[in-house]
């Protein structure tokens, strides 16, 4: 059984609990998902199965759509509405759309975010939200991530929230964005709510909640809710091989570097069959080697 399954994550389980719980209802053990989700977002999660858990890192690393809700006039100490308030500032003049749009616009490109303390980020060996339960103060390293894109959805001066959709690189933390764009509208803000929905190719419509695959596994095989393994490697370029070629793709054979020149990794295909992701040899740039290869 190899494939993905593009879950819709409820709130209030880990992405974990959603492997394990996959594990018993697909009745096997080779299952990972592809970027973790606080307990309380819902949203896209594709998992992998079978051999497609060997795409797992390949998927992780990809665009994530989310639909944000920013609450302006509080702050909180873990940067979204579950955290105890740590700073508040009436909204005496709520902002104008434009202000709102520009001030997003802002936030477009490559920007340096510092982790929230309530993280799983590590200093030192432990993690931030250890320090943060046991009130103590660590330097917290900052990161870059990309924003795509970022644009307003709607605001709402009697809530004092302002929704967003954001298109952003792995590892961007949507809590801290809406406390920044907070501080550059001048208040004290935090995330309300939040909802991821595309990750790669994979978009909130194409999900399965756990009840329509319980539903479906009762007159159907484990394999129907399953997608192909290439559906999570369309963000990278594919290699179509003769049949010779695929023969030594499938035993993992170093090959000659081909004339066309495609961005790495990239994938090796036959007939619609996935065979491998190929990238160049670090140590011979004239031929390319294996990184995954997929066993049927």
């Amino acid at each position: 059984m190899n494939g993905i399954l593009p879950l819709w994550k409820p709130k209030g389980i880990t992405s974990h609990d959603c492997v394990f719980k996959l594990r018993k209802l697909l009745q096997t053990k080779k299952v990972g998902h592809t970027g973790t989700l606080d307990p309380e977002v819902e949203g896209v999660l594709p998992i992998c199965v079978g051999q497609a858990t060997k795409i797992v890192p390949f998927l992780t690393d990809t665009r994530k759509t989310y639909v944000a809700e920013l609450k302006l006039g509080v702050s909180t100490e873990t940067e979204d509405a579950h955290g105890s308030v740590i700073e508040e500032k009436p909204v005496t003049v709520f902002p104008t759309e434009d202000q709102i749009n520009e001030v997003l616009k802002a936030f477009t490109g490559i920007i340096t975010q510092v982790p929230p303390m309530y993280s799983a980020v590590k200093v030192k060996g432990k993690k931030l939200y250890e320090y943060a339960r046991e009130k103590q103060v660590v330097e917290r390293p900052t990161r870059q991530v990309e924003i795509f894109s970022i644009s307003k959805i709607s605001s709402c001066e009697e809530r004092e929230s302002i929704t967003f959709e954001v298109v952003c690189s792995k590892g961007t933390y949507i809590r801290t964005l809406c406390v920044d764009i907070g501080k550059k509208l001048g208040y004290p803000a935090h995330m309300a709510h939040l909802e991821r929905t595309q990750v790669a190719s994979f978009p909130k419509e194409e999900t399965v909640t756990f009840e329509q695959i319980e539903e479906k596994l009762k007159v159907s095989h484990p394999e129907s809710v399953l997608l192909p393994a290439q559906r999570g490697l369309e963000h990278l370029d594919y290699y179509n091989v003769d049949e010779q070629t695929a023969i030594k793709v499938r035993n993992g054979q170093k090959l000659s570097k081909p004339d066309k020149i495609m961005k790495e990794p990239f994938v090796m295909m036959f007939n619609q069959e996935l065979l491998a992701i190929y990238q160049t040899h670090p140590d011979k740039p004239m031929e390319i080697k294996p990184v995954r290869v997929f066993n049927g």
